[in-house]
């Protein structure tokens, strides 16, 4: 389809079917009404797209009425009446009418983007003037407030109305149109109720713009009849060039888009919340560490997976209800209490994002859900062999009573393990999704050089390695994450040994939870996105000739906020951590970083402690000595050089 000019690479904005129905929602990027029509067909039909012209009021007519039919009427396979027929047959030859001239293209729109203000001024912003004094079932009012103001600057400008494609096509590409663009000009009326909702009315400007150069005219005035006029005005955009009282109408309606894109919770008016401004602060915040890569890249990309997720759902249910023409069957019902409670899980998963205290790694929830299998009845082990094809050279140093099992698939062997079973992978390259559900006390082992035991992650699972079996062992394995967002390997309970093994994260790295424990001997960890290495309060790790090297490489335009480096441990309680031998460098924030909650938990004077990190044999024995002691931190003939930040500190969050 030609366009005037390039379509403009921000999604549409489009009508949010829920609770504000006129209110834009675009958190990532990807409209939710553009979410729930995903079930449209891909080809794109419009009045404008056809090869030979129907001429004259007959083509408008035929294209009006092709327009009007419903997204779910124009699937394949679907039947024809002799009307509908008549319709496609008019549709072949359907183009421009000749008298129709084609739309001019758009001109340049205000941009203020809220991405470059400071986090302070974000702060102030919305704390401290639109939502100071408000609870959050008033947030609609201060919004409203704020923007009546602004409005009352200039009640007529032009702007670029930025419709949802829906009112115009009947199939269409999300990504090919994701918006359909027309220059209007705006009046605006007074404050019309309590909330947001705030319309406008618009009429087509002159000269007739629109990002689809041969849109035609008569289609566009016809819509804005039928909607009297009348559009949200969320979807209005100011032009570049008027005087400056429209820079400030600009800025405003930023700033409400951004409070109902980015800051804004479904659930906010439904539960009472004393300080609501801090709230907003956290959820500032947020959005700020991951912008600037606090939150490192993958863990983010969760994030605003769940919050698209959660936002579809209300979606779905939304759709679900208002198809219940009657009272509801018993399927019914129970089909609106599985969605619902969908959404109050996923809403629950939200909440534990905005706490700070999870905020480094986000939410580890449980991955684990199956039980153990324990021992076998018989009381035998079986050691599972992984090989395309096994020979008895291969086995000849097992013992003769060694109970063998041959798998080509390295799940199935997993699939297969008792407590007490041993896995030997021979050389090739594996995924095993059962990586991330260990249980059981096994110990997983390479035959070979490290190097050639290959076992690389499957890129649609949140995890890779996730164990909280009482005991399980992994050697002489090579682990490449691709496209998984949580720790490389994660110890969720229990003890998990490493041994000579290669990490190559593409996501965080290791990270041992609360209450478990991890031993590291004689491995390498590279390439997290954050520490390599995390260890939650009150875990326990020994790392012994470890090279950790080359984290903390966020992929953001600025990682120069984060601290995370080679090893990350947080405080209260202590996690305990013994370091001998070891070799960390070259990371992009410290060698070790220690996150306390506050200044005054440890009483230390912090410019000695950064003396003693960085002077090497200047330093203070006695002060490091102290620190270490207080948090359980022991460490031996480590080689810590070469870090972006330095060797060694103590972070306050």
């Amino acid at each position: 389809m030609a366009s005037g000019s390039r379509v403009p690479e921000d999604a549409v904005r489009a009508v949010n079917p829920g609770r504000r129905g006129e209110i834009v929602s675009a958190l990532t990027g990807d409209s939710v009404m553009a979410a729930a029509l995903k079930s449209a067909a891909s080809t794109v039909r419009s009045v404008v797209a056809s090869p030979r012209p129907l001429k004259g009021k007959a083509g408008r007519d035929a294209a009006r009425r092709r327009l009007q039919l419903l997204p779910g009427s124009q699937t394949e396979g679907r039947g024809q009446g002799p009307e509908e027929e008549e319709v496609e047959e008019e549709e072949a030859q359907l183009s421009v009418p000749e008298e129709d001239e084609e739309a001019q293209p758009l001109p340049p729109v205000c941009v203020f983007p809220m991405r470059g203000m400071w986090r302070e001024e974000k702060v102030a912003l919305y704390c401290d003037e639109v939502l100071q004094g408000y609870k959050a079932e008033d947030a609609d009012d201060a919004m409203s407030k704020y923007l009546s103001e602004k409005l009352k600057l200039k009640d007529k400008w032009l702007g670029v109305w930025k419709a949802n494609p829906e009112l115009f096509f009947v199939k269409y590409e999300e990504s090919s149109i994701p918006f359909v663009g027309i220059l209007v000009e705006v009046t605006c009326k007074p404050r019309q109720s309590s909330s947001s909702r705030f319309k406008v009315t618009v009429s087509v400007a002159e000269p007739f713009s629109s990002n689809i150069a041969n849109i035609p005219r008569d289609l566009v005035d016809e819509i804005l009849e039928e909607l009297e006029h009348s559009v949200p005005l969320l979807e209005v955009y100011p032009v570049e060039g008027q005087d400056s009282d429209l820079h400030d109408i600009a800025l405003a309606l930023e700033v409400v888009r951004f409070f109902y894109d980015f800051l804004w919770r479904d659930w906010d008016d439904e539960e009472s919340c004393e300080n609501y401004t801090a709230l907003i602060e956290e959820r500032i915040n947020l959005w700020c560490d991951i912008q600037d890569g606090t939150i490192p890249g993958p863990i983010a990309q969760r994030f605003k997976k769940t919050l698209e997720k959660y936002k579809n759902k209300r979606v779905e249910l939304f759709e679900y209800q208002s198809n219940i023409k009657e009272d509801p069957s018993e399927a019914e019902a129970v089909e609106c209490w599985k969605k619902y409670y969908e959404i109050v899980m996923l809403c629950g998963l939200l909440k534990m994002w905005e706490d700070l205290r999870l905020r480094v790694h986000g939410p580890f929830f449980p991955r684990i859900l199956r039980r153990r299998k324990g021992k076998r009845n018989f009381g035998k082990t079986i050691t599972h062999v992984v090989a395309k094809v096994m020979t008895a050279d291969m086995v000849k140093d097992l013992s003769p009573d060694t109970l063998l099992q041959q798998h080509d698939d390295l799940d199935l062997a997993l699939d297969s393990c008792y407590s007490g079973d041993t896995v030997v992978i021979f050389p090739g390259e594996y995924q095993a999704v059962n990586l991330a559900l260990l249980t059981d006390d096994i110990v997983i082992k390479g035959f070979g050089k490290r190097e050639e035991i290959i076992i690389t992650s499957e890129p649609s699972h949140d995890s890779f390695v996730v164990s909280k079996a009482d005991n399980v062992k992994l050697m002489h394995l090579s682990l490449i994450q691709q496209g998984t967002v949580d720790g490389i390997v994660v110890v969720e309970s229990g003890h998990m040994t490493l041994e000579n093994c290669v990490l190559k994260c593409e996501g965080t790295g290791v990270c041992v939870l609360t209450g478990a424990a991890l031993t590291i001997t004689d491995s390498e960890i590279t390439g997290a996105q954050g520490a390599g290495v995390e260890l939650y309060p009150g875990s326990v790790a020994i790392l012994e000739r470890n090279e950790i090297h080359h984290c903390n490489n966020l992929r953001t335009c600025d990682s120069s906020k984060s601290t995370l480096g080679g090893v990350n441990m947080k405080v209260l309680p202590a996690p305990k951590l013994k370091m001998t031998n070891n070799h960390i460098y070259n990371n992009n924030g410290y060698g070790v970083s220690i996150l306390q909650p506050t200044e005054q938990f440890f009483i230390v004077a912090e410019e000695a402690l950064n003396k003693g990190a960085a002077s090497g044999d200047k330093r203070d024995d006695n002060m490091l000595s102290k620190v270490m002691q207080n948090l359980n931190l022991e460490m031996n003939n480590n080689k810590i050089e070469a870090n972006l930040k330095g060797d060694i500190r103590i972070v306050t969050s």
